[in-house]
C-alpha cells in the first residue's frame, strides 16, 4: 500500500470514528434529555397523588368533626368543611401563593398574585405544586371548625375561612418555606407540624375564647359537663381517612421519587407515630378515668400524627415511635388543661394540632439528625441547643403570630357580622337555624 493510500484510508477512518462518536453524543445527549423528562413526569405524578390524598382529608375532618358533634349541627360542620376548601382554593390562588413563595422579603411574597409570573418552588411544573401546597392550606383551615363547632355563625365562618387560607397561613409558610426568616436560620419543619397544624390549633384556641363554650357545658362552679358525639363510628371513619391521607401529607412533601429511601423513611415514621399515639392515649385515659375511651384513643392516633409531621424526614424510626407516645399523653392531658380553662373545643383541635405541633417541631431539636439532612444535629446526639433554639423561636414566633392576627380578625367579625349564633339557634341546632335542613332527616334523636 502507497503512503498516499494509506493517509487517504486513515483520513476516512478518523472521520468515520469522527462521526460515531458525534452521532454516540447527539444520542446520549438524546437519552438524557428524555431520562430528565421522565424524572420530573415521575416527580410530578407523585407531587399529583400525594395532592389528591391531601385533599381527601378534606372528608376525614369532616367525618371525624361530624361524629365528634351533636346530630343538630352535623350539617353545619360538614358545609364549612366543604366550604373550607372551596375558599382555601381561591384565596389561595389569589393572594396565598404569591405571599407563601413570590419574591418578597422575610416577611412575606409579594409577586406572583394570581399565579400571574409566579414559578413553581420544586423540581415539578407550578399547576402541579400549586395543588399540593392548596391542599395544604385547606387542611389549615379546616382544622379550625371542629373547634368551634356548634355555636359559631356561617357567614363569619366564611369571613374566617378565605382570610386565614389568603393571608395568616401563606405568611407562616413564606417564613418556612417560601425563603423567610425562619429558614434563613435553619428552622426546620418538614411538612407541617407548625406550619399547618399549630396555625390551625392556635387559630382554633383563640376563636374558641372569643366564642366561649357551649350552653350547658360548664356548671357554675366550672366542672366540665360531658357533651357526647353523636357518631362515634363515623368519627373512626373519619380517623382512618386522616390515617391514610397522611400518606400523602408527610411523603408527599418530599416532593419527588429519588431513590424512595426519604418517601419509606417518611412513611415508616408517620405509621409509627399514630401507632403509638393511639396506644400511650389509652394508657393515659384508662389510668384517669378508668375506661379505655375509643374517642381520645383517635385523638391520640392523630397526635402522633401531627407531632411526627415535622420530624419525619430527621428522625430515625424509634424516634418517631417515641414522639407519637408522647404526643398521645399530650392530647389527653391537654383536652383536660382546657376544661380547667373552661374552653369549650368539641373535638379536640387545640390538643390534637396545636400543642402537639408545637411538640412535634421541638422534637426536631431533640432527635433530629444532620446526616438526615438536617442543619444540625438534635441535643440528642450531640448538637447541644443551637436547633432545639431555633425551633423553640420559630414555634413562639409563630403561635404569637397566630393568636394576634386571628384575634384582631375574630373581632372585628364579632363587631360586624357578629360570631355567635343566638341561644335559640343554638339550643336548636345550626342545621336549621343557619341551612334550613337536618343530617338525618326522619329520624327523632335525642339529644
Amino acid at each position: 500500500m502507497s503512503y498516499r493510500s494509506f493517509r487517504k484510508k486513515s483520513k476516512l477512518l478518523i472521520a468515520a470514528v469522527i462521526m460515531f462518536l458525534l452521532a454516540a453524543s447527539i444520542a446520549f445527549a438524546d437519552e438524557t434529555a428524555a431520562i430528565g423528562t421522565l424524572t420530573v413526569g415521575l416527580d410530578t405524578v407523585w407531587v399529583l397523588v400525594a395532592a389528591f390524598l391531601v385533599f381527601f382529608m378534606q372528608a376525614g375532618f369532616g367525618m371525624v368533626e361530624a361524629g365528634f358533634i351533636r346530630a343538630k349541627n352535623t350539617c353545619n360542620i360538614l358545609t364549612k368543611n366543604f366550604l373550607d376548601y372551596c375558599m382555601a382554593s381561591i384565596g389561595f390562588f389569589i393572594f396565598g401563593y404569591a405571599i407563601m413563595f413570590g419574591s418578597g422579603n422575610a416577611f412575606m411574597g409579594l409577586k406572583g398574585w394570581f399565579l400571574a409570573g409566579a414559578e413553581s418552588a420544586a423540581d415539578v411544573p407550578l399547576f402541579a405544586f400549586w395543588l399540593f401546597q392548596a391542599a395544604f392550606c385547606g387542611a389549615a383551615a379546616t382544622i379550625v371548625a371542629g373547634g368551634m363547632a356548634g355555636r359559631m355563625k356561617f357567614q363569619a365562618y366564611l369571613i374566617y375561612s378565605f382570610l386565614i387560607s389568603a393571608l395568616i397561613y401563606p405568611i407562616v409558610g413564606h417564613w418556612v418555606w417560601g425563603g423567610g426568616w425562619l429558614a434563613s436560620l435553619n428552622f426546620a419543619d418538614f411538612a407541617g407540624s407548625t406550619v399547618v397544624h399549630s396555625v390551625g390549633g392556635f387559630a382554633a384556641l383563640i376563636g374558641t375564647i372569643f366564642l366561649k363554650p357551649r350552653i350547658g357545658k360548664y356548671n357554675p362552679d366550672g366542672s366540665p359537663n360531658a357533651i357526647p358525639g353523636h357518631s362515634i363510628p363515623l368519627a373512626s371513619l373519619g380517623v382512618f381517612i386522616l390515617w391514610f391521607g397522611w400518606f400523602g401529607f408527610n411523603p408527599g412533601s418530599t416532593l419527588g421519587v429519588g431513590d424512595g429511601n426519604l418517601i419509606g423513611r417518611v412513611a415508616i415514621n408517620t405509621n409509627l407515630a399514630a401507632a403509638a399515639g393511639a396506644i400511650t392515649a389509652m394508657i393515659a385515659i384508662w389510668i384517669v378515668s378508668g375506661k379505655p375511651d375509643l374517642s381520645m384513643i383517635m385523638n391520640g392516633a392523630l397526635a402522633g400524627l401531627v407531632a411526627v409531621t415535622a420530624p419525619c424526614a430527621f428522625v430515625d424510626p424509634w424516634a418517631a415511635i417515641v414522639i407519637g407516645a408522647v404526643g398521645g399523653v399530650i392530647v389527653v392531658f391537654g383536652v383536660i388543661m382546657l376544661d380547667k380553662f373552661r374552653i369549650d373545643d368539641p373535638v379536640g383541635a387545640v390538643p390534637v394540632h396545636g400543642l402537639n405541633g408545637i411538640w412535634g417541631t421541638i422534637s426536631i431539636g431533640l432527635f433530629g439528625r444532620k446526616n438526615l439532612a438536617l442543619a444540625n444535629d438534635g441535643l440528642f446526639y450531640g448538637g447541644g441547643f443551637k436547633q432545639l433554639g431555633v425551633q423553640f423561636l420559630g414555634v413562639i414566633s409563630v403561635v404569637a403570630f397566630v393568636l394576634v392576627t386571628m384575634g384582631i380578625i375574630f373581632k372585628i367579625i364579632d363587631v360586624t357580622v357578629g360570631l355567635r349564633v343566638t341561644p335559640q339557634e343554638e339550643m336548636e341546632g345550626l342545621d336549621t337555624g343557619e341551612h334550613g335542613l337536618q343530617a338525618y332527616s326522619g329520624f327523632q334523636i335525642q339529644e
